[in-house]
């Protein structure tokens, strides 16, 4: 678990003076952080021995392994697939059936970082007619994103899948509103554009963000009210994202049923509508 995770998770057991530092901690992570102790104590009016035991209190021997901690996250996070081959796993023969053995324990894996209770209510959010629902993934996680929305799409209304161009995406923006919900899709290497449309959509639009990100988490997840953490790595160059896409396919099923007659009548008005393009070799 990353130590902005272990933080979180650890709120409620913290005393006044260590709930100030988690927050300056969390304004600014990790970069808060790298700061010396002595910085950090005078920023934020705690005392170097109270620091002292909040990073013991969150699992670690002292300052200098809690900045360790937090140096590793950031690398991790920026790990490219040159970077990641240089760690990969030797495999002698057998490629596929051994990188088959390893995504399935990344996929077992998925049920111990979404809870029963999260993916509950992030479902209840995407179900709920009267929110919109937008969607917009990175680089290469918008392909997952827009999976999740053209399916949602032809459950519900009011589902839209931002575009890549992001000049259009103010005309996105305007539609939000502090009731609406925003799925961001954002695995390492993080995208800053990404990290300021978030920006924009909960403090001028006050929407609601839903990321999914991998373990070292994007910078999203500061301003997200829910985050599914999921764990990418197979020990090749490139990453899985295996674990998003089951977690994905669960949430479209889950959300197909929550009203299942009004679901069933979308489907049917959509396949009326459809255009197959039937008989269009069939021109004089």
């Amino acid at each position: 678990m990353s130590l902005r995770l272990q933080i979180k998770e650890m709120s409620e057991n913290f005393t006044a003076s260590e709930r100030k530092l988690a927050s300056a901690l969390l304004a600014d992570y990790p970069y808060a952080g790298l700061e010396t102790i002595y910085s950090l104590a005078e920023r934020t009016h705690v005392s170097t021995p109270s620091i002292s035991r909040f990073v013991q209190k969150i699992g670690c021997s002292g300052y200098q392994e809690f900045q360790r901690h937090l140096i590793g996250e950031l690398k991790e996070g920026q790990q490219s697939p040159i970077d990641l081959h240089r760690r990969s796993l030797a495999v002698d023969d057998g490629f596929l059936h051994s990188f088959l053995q390893r995504t399935s324990q990344v996929y077992m894996r998925v049920g111990e970082a979404v809870t029963e209770n999260q993916f509950r209510r992030i479902s209840s959010i995407l179900a709920d007619s009267k929110r919109k629902n937008f969607h917009i993934g990175g680089r290469v996680s918008n392909a997952l994103a827009q999976y999740l929305s053209g399916h949602l799409m032809q459950i519900r209304k009011n589902v839209f899948h931002l575009p890549s161009d992001s000049e259009f995406w103010p005309d996105y923006l305007l539609r939000m509103t502090s009731r609406d919900a925003v799925v961001m899709v954002d695995f390492r290497r993080y995208e800053t554009r990404l990290e300021e449309l978030a920006e924009r959509i909960t403090e001028e639009r006050k929407a609601q963000i839903i990321l999914i990100t991998d373990n070292w988490l994007s910078p999203i997840a500061e301003r997200a009210k829910e985050v599914i953490a999921l764990p990418i790595e197979v020990g090749t160059a490139w990453d899985t994202y295996l674990g998003a896409m089951a977690v994905i396919e669960a949430l479209i099923a889950h959300v197909s049923e929550h009203d299942w007659d009004a679901t069933q009548r979308r489907l049917s008005d959509w396949d009326k509508l459809r255009i197959t393009g039937a008989g269009a070799n069939h021109a004089p």
